[in-house]
């Protein structure tokens, strides 16, 4: 989704109203520790030898009815994470996807990956909140997804200040645990997504939420910000916790004072983004031409 200019009221006085809060998702846990793994291209490796650990992020502009309509068709998308995948992701968060869709991309990658979904929720001005379907048939929820090469574990629904009245996105975390590392997909609010208070900012709360729920060094986070970064020219960069940047590094941070980062949508702007507090080791965007947003992965070391 492009990003849309707002005015920015007090913190006092937009934390004066009352708002519900995001649902938490009751989802089993799965602990497993699996000592080869096969990827996408068939490579076999051994985790005992190869510690590192991939992760991209994609807004794959899935939901037709946001702008979508004309990005690539379903398959297409799918072939697209698969090559994320064959760039050696082992774990792709994914924003702005159909269920089905996200449920063909596991099933096309194969047994062993795993898949959370979160759907989005529209809450109306009579206080009645529902999930957001994918227009088309058959397509199911909108919503974000996790897809995983290994077994996820403590999956949760990170609740955060989401618009009063409109659309309301999410926050989505679990645990890779043969890396023991925690790994979360965030999509932030628009500003002006709030149809009841346009002017109210919730990015700064969601990015706090955001921060507060991984642990500091053994975690990778990261999704679709809606946000450029912080910087002179951003008169939003005070929506930015000052972790972010200090006790994280982004994927594409050149050194610890760098706040910048490569365009990763086609209006030119970086909204995309990949921290962790463990050490990178490479960081690549990727133009799928398949959705308005470029994938971004990251690669770490996890010893």
């Amino acid at each position: 989704m492009p990003l849309v200019a707002s005015t920015h009221p007090p913190r006092l006085r937009r934390r004066r109203a009352l708002f519900a809060v995001a649902s938490v998702l009751a989802l089993s846990a799965v602990l497993a520790v699996v000592p080869l793994v096969q990827n996408a291209t068939g490579r076999t490796r051994s985790l005992a030898a190869d510690r590192t650990l991939t992760v991209a992020t994609w807004n794959m502009c899935g939901v037709r009815q946001w702008g979508c309509a004309d990005t690539g068709s379903a398959a297409a998308k799918r072939r697209a994470v698969e090559r994320l995948v064959g760039a050696g992701a082992d774990v792709v968060l994914l924003q702005e996807a159909c269920a089905t869709h996200a449920e063909s991309v596991r099933k096309a990658l194969g047994k062993s990956w795993k898949l959370s979904f979160r759907p989005y929720t529209w809450r109306d001005r009579g206080g009645r909140t529902g999930t957001v379907p994918c227009e088309g048939g058959g397509l199911g929820k909108a919503g974000l997804a996790l897809l995983s090469a290994h077994p996820l574990s403590s999956v949760r629904s990170v609740p955060s200040l989401q618009p009063s009245v409109g659309l309301r996105r999410g926050i989505l975390c679990a645990t890779v645990a043969a890396f023991d590392v925690r790994v979360c997909n965030a999509h932030l609010s628009v500003p002006g997504s709030d149809r009841a208070h346009p002017d109210w900012e919730y990015r700064d709360d969601q990015l706090e939420a955001l921060v507060a729920a991984v642990p500091q060094r053994r975690a990778v986070f990261g999704g679709d910000f809606n946000l450029n970064p912080p910087g002179a020219r951003n008169p939003s960069s005070w929506v930015w916790p000052s972790a972010a940047y200090r006790a994280y590094r982004e994927c594409d941070q050149t050194s610890a004072s760098d706040r910048s980062g490569r365009p990763t949508h086609v209006s030119g702007h970086k909204l995309d983004y990949l921290f962790t507090g463990l050490p990178r080791s490479g960081c690549t965007v990727r133009d799928t031409g398949v959705s308005d947003h470029r994938a971004l992965l990251m690669r770490v070391d996890t010893v």
